[in-house]
Parts: C-alpha cells; sequence; structure tokens
C-alpha cells in the first residue's frame, strides 16, 4: 500500500495520544493508495485488544464508500508488543478479506509501524511504501 507519510504520522499521533491502551481506526484507499485516515473509539478501551463499536464501524465503511474509496486497511497500536499480529488479530481478521492490518508499535524507543495481510489465518507482511 501506498500511504503518504502524513497519514502514517496520524496513525502514530492517534496511537500515542491512547496510550497505554490500543488505538483503531480504518484507512481509506484509492487504486492501493491510502487517502484517509478514519479515527475510531476503541470500545474495549483496553491495552491487550481493540474492538470498534458496530455502529461507529457502519457509520466509517458508509462514509469511506460514499466518498468513492475503498477499506483499504485496518489500523491499531500495539502498546506493549512488536507491531506483528497477535492471534486475536489473526482471528479477527477473518471477517477482513484482502484488507491491510497495518499496526502501530510503540514499545520501543521510536514508533514502528508495519503492515499485513492476513488470508484465512495465514500472515503476510506487506509493504507500505511511502512515496
Amino acid at each position: 500500500m501506498r500511504i503518504r507519510a502524513a497519514l502514517l504520522e496520524e496513525m502514530v499521533s492517534h496511537a500515542r495520544q491512547e496510550a497505554p491502551n490500543e488505538c483503531c481506526g480504518m484507512v481509506a484507499s484509492r487504486d492501493g493508495e491510502a487517502v484517509a485516515v478514519h479515527r475510531a473509539a476503541n470500545a474495549e478501551a483496553s491495552p491487550l485488544r481493540f474492538v470498534i463499536d458496530s455502529r461507529e464501524q457502519l457509520q466509517l465503511m458508509n462514509r469511506i464508500e460514499d466518498a468513492g474509496l475503498d477499506i483499504g486497511a485496518i489500523y491499531h497500536s500495539h502498546t506493549r508488543t512488536a507491531p506483528e499480529p497477535s492471534q486475536t488479530d489473526i482471528t479477527f481478521a477473518r471477517g477482513w478479506p484482502g484488507v491491510v492490518w497495518i499496526i502501530v508499535g510503540l514499545n520501543g524507543p521510536a514508533p514502528d509501524v508495519r503492515a499485513w495481510l492476513i488470508d484465512d489465518g495465514v500472515v503476510f507482511e506487506t509493504e507500505l511504501v511511502v512515496p
């Protein structure tokens, strides 16, 4: 996925603001390029998992689709572990085929942002291209 540095920084900023809890949101895209970050509230308010309220999720999805865009990615943060999909992430991803998973890691000296494709429980790291 291609993504501008400003959009990556938006996700990192969101992660820092929500720490120690995980943040979450959706990334709108067009033709494989991220065009907007949509923050969501973590209904769990937890440092270990995230849940987007179903009504908020529907509103975000409608906003993205009404703009003629795709849901290109779902993002969240890991505040205590590396930005790699947990088993909870892998299980949750089953409902979102073809969507990139962006994880912002905050457990090191600097934020680490990585992206993943999760297909039927199989995890592949994918590249975030910052032009």
